[in-house]
């Protein structure tokens, strides 16, 4: 049998349950503290804001975008933030942010591992003797160049090239493919025409690799200058309406974007 309970009753007891579940003001102040310490911790040692500003990733990462990446998921052994937090070997088709000296810090895609043969035929990555599939890599129109498009070449002609690296390159070439030294990475920018990455200047060392792209939190439309075929939240807005103009601020279909 079921007990009705009057509505005048209800109230004080939802009052009263309210009341008793409610933190005291030092409890409320205590949790926001300790809010703002998680908080400061990852933006400190694990997640850190970044703005991509060139077309060499597109359309993976546009300029514009605004990503938060993850730089604990790389850390050495024996690092503070590797005891609780997981970390992991790079691996291929990891995007990565790597320092680099012009500019400090570059993003692109791994392409190959330490020990990996690699080459470049018509634009088309093969592995040690198997073809990548990457979905992920765009072909903007552009002219033919022989290093660019068919990789390793045999002839010095493109003047984008690093002296340094060809010469390095030529004793790591064997039967028509790159061997990859250990502790050392090729990578590329999934805008294959238009992006200089080891094909010009060559290896990423290692312990030169600090975070992985995680999420896009924000992208301001800015239009490409490669990409012909601009995607529809790739165009600045130019509606007078008020609400067209906010809606071409930013891509907001790539707010919370995972980075794959």
């Amino acid at each position: 049998m079921n007990t009705l309970v009057p509505e005048s009753g209800l109230f004080p007891l939802w009052i009263e349950r309210l009341r008793l579940h409610m933190p005291t003001v030092p409890e409320a102040l205590a949790r926001l503290l300790l809010l703002i310490v998680v908080a400061l911790f990852l933006l400190t040692f694990v997640l850190q804001p970044y703005l991509i500003p060139s077309e060499s990733m597109e359309r993976t990462l546009l300029v514009g975008d605004f990503v938060l990446v993850n730089e604990q998921i790389y850390a050495p052994a024996g690092s503070l933030t590797r005891w609780f937090m997981p970390s992991r070997a790079v691996a291929r088709g990891d995007i990565v942010v790597f320092h680099h000296p012009h500019p400090p810090l570059l993003v692109k895609r791994v392409v190959g591992l330490p020990g990996d043969r690699l080459r470049i035929d018509d634009g088309r990555v093969t592995v040690n003797g198997v073809a990548l599939e990457e979905p992920y890599a765009a072909f903007e129109p552009d002219a033919r160049t022989t290093l660019r498009d068919d990789f390793p070449a045999k002839l010095y002609t493109d003047p984008n090239v690093d002296p340094d690296w060809w010469k390095q390159m030529q004793s790591l070439v064997h039967d028509g493919e790159l061997v990859v030294p250990q502790g050392e990475y090729f990578v590329l920018g999934d805008n294959r025409n238009f992006s200089k990455d080891s094909r010009f200047w060559g290896f990423v060392s290692r312990q030169l690799i600090v975070a992985r792209p995680l999420v896009i939190y924000f992208s301001l439309s800015q239009p490409s200058t490669t990409d012909l075929k601009q995607a529809a939240d790739d165009r600045l807005g130019h509606d007078r309406q008020l609400f067209a103009k906010f809606r071409g601020y930013a891509r907001w279909r790539r707010i919370f974007h995972v980075v794959h």
